[in-house]
C-alpha cells in the first residue's frame, strides 16, 4: 500500500522531524494538535492540522479514540506516532487494525511482548540474550526472598514501563518495604500496572543501545549509541558509536540486538537497550524500545539513513530495502538535548515564551526544534525545545564542533540546559569517553569526578 497521507499523532520536535520525511516522500502531512499546539511551528509546517482536543495529554495526545477519530477526519491512510505518548500503545495499533489505518510501528502483538517488561525478559532469555539476573515480586516476602539470592544492592523496576519511573535503587534491606511501596504507587500512577521486579544493580554500567530495523522477515542493525549521560535515569546526552568498547563487544551486542528482533519477527524501526557492566566487560539485555527514539537523530548521521523513511517503507509492506552489507558508519556523532530548564535549581521547568532563539548553522550541524522567536513553551509537556546534533570524522572533532555549536546558541526567555551541556562537553572525563551512568550525579555534585575505578581502556574480553 503506497502511503498519501499520515496523521502525526505527536507535537514538537519530533512532529516537524516526520512532517519533514513526509513532504520529501510526496506524502501529505496531517498534524494532529492539541488546544495548546493548534498555532505552533509544526502546525506551520504540516500539510493539514486537525484538532486533537484540549492541552492536557490525557484529553488529546493519549487519548486512543480521539487520535483514531482524527485519523479518519482528514482520511489519513496511516497514523505515526513519534516517540512517547501512544507510540508503543499496543491499543492503538488495534484500534488502528479495526479501522483499517496503517499503523507506523510494530504489530500489536510485538508492542505487547516488549511493553512488559518482563514479558521481554523471557523473549530475551528465548532468544539467548543474557538478562540481569532478578525475577517478579508481589510483596515484600518475596522481595526479601529474592534479596537473598542477589545480594544487595538491587533495582526495583516497573513491570508496565520504563523512562525511570517506577525504578528505585535499594542499597539496605530496611529501605526494602519503603521502595516497594514507593514503586509500586509510581508505576501504577504512570503505567496503571502497579507490579515490579528486582534486578541485581551493576555498580559501574554503562547504557549501550542497538538500532534496528525489521520488515516482519528480516532484521538489520545500524550500529550502537551511548546514552549513559543521564539524571534520574532521563537521557541528556548521547553519541554514536558507543565510544571505548572493544571490537569484539560491540559484535556481540548487534549480533544479540538482531537475534532479539528476528525471535519476535519484528516490523518497523527499534532500540535493544543493553547495560554494559565496565567491571565485567559484559552486557545484559534491559528492554526493546519499539519505536523510534529521541536519539535517532546521532544514528542517522553515522549511517546516512533516514529512520523515518525506513519506517514508512516498512508500513507500506516493502522488504526492507537495506542489507546488512549496506549499512556503513561513517565518523561520530553528539546529541544534546536542549530542554527549557534551570539546571542550576534542580533542572526545575521553565515554562514560558521564547524572546530569541538562534541556534547555529553550518557543516556537521543539525538543530530538530519546535521553536522559534515569539514561541511558547506550554507546562503541559515535557520540557525539550530542540537538539542539537553535531557530527564529524571522529569523536574528537565532534567534540570540538559540539562545543563551538553550543556556544553559538542564543535562547532567550526561558532558562535553558545549554550551560550544563558546555559544561559537560568541556569536562575532561567525559572528552576521554566511556562515562558509566554514576557519572553525571557525581559531576552535577562536584564537577569533574575522579576517574572511576574500571579500566579507562576499551571494554571487552
Amino acid at each position: 500500500m503506497i502511503l498519501r497521507r499520515v496523521l502525526i499523532a505527536n507535537r514538537g520536535e519530533i512532529a516537524a522531524r516526520i512532517i519533514g520525511t513526509c513532504q520529501w516522500l510526496g506524502i501529505e502531512a496531517i498534524l494532529a494538535a492539541s488546544d495548546a499546539d493548534l498555532d505552533s511551528l509544526p502546525a506551520r509546517l504540516a500539510d493539514g492540522v486537525v484538532r486533537l482536543g484540549p492541552a492536557p495529554a490525557g484529553q488529546s495526545y493519549l487519548d486512543v479514540e480521539a487520535v483514531v477519530a482524527a485519523a479518519r477526519t482528514v482520511g489519513a491512510d496511516a497514523i505515526h506516532p513519534g516517540y512517547g505518548f501512544l507510540s508503543e500503545n499496543e491499543r492503538l495499533a488495534r484500534a488502528c487494525d479495526a479501522a483499517g489505518i496503517v499503523f507506523v510501528g510494530p504489530t500489536a502483538g510485538q508492542l505487547a511482548a516488549v511493553g512488559d517488561k518482563l514479558t521481554a525478559r523471557r523473549h530475551a532469555l528465548e532468544a539467548g540474550l543474557p538478562v540481569v539476573p532478578g525475577g517478579e515480586v508481589d510483596d515484600v516476602a518475596s522481595a526479601e526472598s529474592l534479596v537473598d539470592r542477589l545480594g544487595l544492592p538491587v533495582l526495583v523496576k516497573a513491570v508496565g514501563g520504563g523512562g525511570g519511573r517506577g525504578m528505585q535503587r535499594v542499597t539496605d534491606r530496611s529501605q526494602l518495604r519503603t521502595t516497594l511501596d514507593r514503586s509500586m504507587a509510581e508505576a501504577e500512577a504512570a503505567f496503571g500496572d502497579p507490579r515490579v521486579y528486582l534486578e541485581r544493580f551493576v555498580v559501574s554500567g554503562r547504557h549501550v543501545e542497538v538500532q534496528v530495523l525489521g520488515d516482519g522477515a528480516d532484521v538489520v542493525h545500524l550500529g550502537t549509541r551511548d546514552c549513559s549521560v543521564q539524571r534520574r535515569y532521563q537521557k541528556l546526552i548521547e553519541e554514536a558509536p558507543a565510544p571505548c568498547l572493544d571490537d569484539a563487544l560491540r559484535d556481540r551486542m548487534h549480533d544479540a540486538a538482531v537475534a532479539f528482533a528476528r525471535h519476535l519477527g519484528y516490523r518497523g524501526a527499534g532500540t535493544v537497550e543493553f547495560l554494559v557492566d565496565r567491571e565485567r566487560g559484559s552486557f545484559y539485555f534491559l528492554e526493546m524500545n519499539a519505536r523510534l527514539q529521541v536519539e535517532h537523530p546521532v544514528t542517522e548521521a553515522i549511517t546516512g539513513v533516514d529512520l523515518v523513511a525506513e519506517q514508512i517503507a516498512v508500513a507500506e509492506g516493502q522488504p526492507l530495502r537495506l542489507r546488512q552489507s549496506d549499512v556503513t558508519f561513517r565518523g561520530h556523532a553528539f546529541e544534546c538535548r536542549i530542554n527549557a530548564e534551570d539546571w542550576e535549581r534542580d533542572f526545575a521547568p521553565t515554562p514560558g515564551t521564547v524572546t530569541e532563539a538562534i541556534f547555529p548553522a553550518g557543516p556537521g550541524i543539525r538543530i530538530d526544534t519546535h521553536v522559534q522567536a515569539g514561541a511558547v513553551v506550554p507546562p503541559f509537556y515535557d520540557s525539550l525545545i530542540a537538539k542539537l546534533i553535531v557530527h564529524a570524522g571522529d569523536r574528537p572533532s565532534a567534540l570540538e564542533r559540539l562545543r563551538s555549536a553550543l556556544r553559538r546558541c542564543a535562547i532567550d526567555g526561558v532558562s535553558t540546559t545549554v550551560p550544563m551541556h558546555l559544561a559537560v562537553a568541556d569536562d575532561p572525563e567525559f572528552a576521554r569517553g566511556g562515562v558509566d551512568t554514576r557519572w553525571f550525579p557525581q559531576f552535577l555534585e562536584h564537577g569533574s569526578p575522579a576517574p572511576a575505578a574500571a579500566p579507562a581502556g576499551r571494554l571487552g574480553p
